[in-house]
């Protein structure tokens, strides 16, 4: 398999997945502000979408969008348990966190890092964060992950989506229980890798 991705954008989760998973992958990068790959080809061709996560399968086909990259990637190795059973409720609950992600906190991320968003609107996407945030600040009260004591694949894009915070000076501290998670995720083997890979960490 082939991860397409780009530093520290949202194919950090698949990227983080596939360290978890154990299972084998090579990495190609795209440049975050253009559709341009290291060997000067254009990313359009594999993935029209123009955006990453793409996720080139063994069998030439190629998958995108992050959540179904990551249940794609935990059903591949479910030994680890980085996803519920298909069919459970558990599965439906692991589902229903995915699209929280996407939708409610991913996108709303997207006025922060728009130079031509005005201070209205990023000041609103702000307030529309907090709100998001603190959501899910009260459902880690008293567990160490989304899904309670199991690391699944809800958690390394939840991890990837609030780094972002750091970017935008949006301070995790006000939350303890976010604060606490991120460490946690962070000391993670397969965190501290795929961050080194992707240059987000030196050492």
């Amino acid at each position: 398999m082939k991860l397409y991705y780009s530093p520290g954008a949202c194919s950090l989760s698949p990227h983080i997945a596939l360290r978890e998973a154990g299972l084998e992958f090579e990495l190609a990068k795209k440049d975050l502000h253009s559709q341009t790959l290291a060997d000067g080809s254009d990313f359009r061709a594999i993935n029209p979408k123009g955006y990453v996560p793409a996720l080139a399968l063994d069998n030439g086909e190629i998958l995108t969008e992050g959540p179904a990259i990551l249940q794609y990637i935990a059903d591949r190795a479910p030994d680890k348990k980085l996803a519920p059973p298909a069919g459970s409720m558990e599965r439906v609950r692991l589902q229903e966190w995915l699209n929280y992600i996407t939708s409610e906190l991913h996108k709303s991320f997207s006025p922060l890092f728009n130079k031509k968003a005005s201070e209205d609107w990023k000041s609103a996407a702000r307030a529309l964060l907090d709100r998001r945030i603190e959501l899910v600040a009260q459902a880690l009260e008293g567990r160490s992950y989304l899904m309670g004591e199991t690391f699944s694949v809800a958690d390394c894009y939840l991890f990837t989506v609030l780094n972002w915070t750091g970017w935008v000076a949006i301070d995790l501290s006000r939350w303890p229980s976010l604060a606490q998670y991120m460490q946690r995720v962070a000391a993670r083997p397969t965190v501290q890798a795929a961050l080194k890979a992707e240059g987000l960490l030196k050492g």
